[in-house]
């Protein structure tokens, strides 16, 4: 880590590792992901889509090389299942039917562009909106996860003792809502109104989750877009954010909470914990020197025809000094701190953290 990390942010990171350390056993049976780029883990290798992360410098602070994560390294699910005490969630659509079988400890069905709503990033290619993500875990749970299982008692039991991770929303926006130009929403519905459409629809989604078996949910609003290099690129910004762009974010997020209450109290033996990007986000952005960061642009070399990585270019040397790895991803410095936060920390994860929601 940089030299100017804060001592007390060291100290945070080390904790789970060490509590890690002393640990027999995983805190859950499992952890399944949901969402887009974000927390894709190579899903999109396998689709007809130019919206990849299978090639060099994406990859190079991960082990396995370039494998479809949009980042330098981990991103935040992997860092999540390391804390949990699970191997790294493999996606769904890189598994054989045989893997999928035997496959006990999560799956990954997150995609790069996809959305809350199925049109969403369908300009550049085929994606697994969240609809299509629930019915691949329907599938994983009808047909493949029984096969490990004596009893129905033992699979509910087990579904309820895992972690789910939904990130999802940005490319409803970035990849929809923004984009006048390909996508006509912003002409059918204001702000208010398509804010309103995306929260009922993915409480839809989360309730068919629950009655497939999920119990413990993890599920994060959408981050801070104005503050992301591709907007300040497109609105020519230097400093600050698009205060714009993050007002209309804004009206999904501050109808997240409550929606996630009403889950809370209707669903019974639900847990439903909300994750703050759009704070963290924008308080990185604003004061990086605090969390040890040096830089708010992208560390890679950028295509701006796409908005991604170029091709085996070579990206900044410090890398633990940049929030974003490209126009719109997190670098894995910054994921770890979000994960880190999220597991054992006050601020990330309301109104519990990870490891308080596993003790329930």
């Amino acid at each position: 880590m940089a030299n100017t990390f804060p001592l007390f942010l060291r100290s945070l990171c080390l904790f789970p590792l060490f509590f890690l350390a002393n640990c027999s056993s995983p805190l859950a049976p499992a952890l399944y992901v949901f969402g887009d780029s974000l927390v894709d883990s190579g899903n999109n290798n396998f689709l007809n889509t130019t919206v990849k992360a299978n090639y060099k410098p994406y990859g190079i602070d991960f082990a396995a090389g370039p494998t479809g994560r949009f980042t330098n390294g981990n991103t935040f699910a992997d860092f999540l299942a390391q804390y949990l005490g699970l191997p790294f969630v493999p996606p769904y659509l890189g598994l054989s039917k045989s893997d999928k079988s035997k496959t006990i400890t999560g799956i990954n069905y997150a995609s790069g562009s996809a959305g809350i709503l199925q049109e969403s990033g369908k300009r550049r290619g085929v994606n697994l909106p969240l609809k299509k993500q629930i019915e691949f875990f329907q599938e994983t749970v009808n047909h493949y996860l029984p096969k490990n299982f004596k009893t129905k008692h033992e699979l509910s039991q087990y579904l309820s003792k895992s972690v789910f991770v939904v990130e999802m929303g940005t490319n409803d926006y970035l990849a929809n809502y923004l984009q006048p130009a390909y996508y006509n929403s912003s002409y059918l519905y204001n702000p208010v109104q398509f804010s309103g459409i995306l929260l009922k629809k993915i409480k839809q989604n989360l309730q068919d989750l629950y009655n497939l078996g999920a119990r413990k949910f993890v599920v994060f609003n959408i981050m801070a877009l104005g503050c992301t290099p591709a907007e300040l690129y497109i609105k020519n910004l230097t400093s600050g954010c698009a205060e714009d762009v993050n007002q209309i974010v804004s009206l999904y997020n501050e109808g997240l909470p409550d929606m996630l209450q009403e889950l809370n109290a209707s669903l019974q033996c639900s847990t439903f914990v909300l994750g703050d990007i759009y704070g963290f986000i924008y308080d990185l952005s604003q004061n990086p020197y605090k969390y040890g960061f040096t830089d708010r642009g992208p560390c890679c070399v950028i295509d701006y025809s796409t908005y991604l990585c170029q091709e085996d270019v070579t990206p900044c040397v410090n890398r633990t000094s940049n929030i974003f790895w490209d126009t719109g991803h997190r670098s894995q410095q910054t994921n770890l701190l979000l994960a880190t936060d999220c597991f054992s920390g006050t601020t990330q994860c309301t109104p519990l953290n990870i490891l308080q929601l596993m003790q329930k």
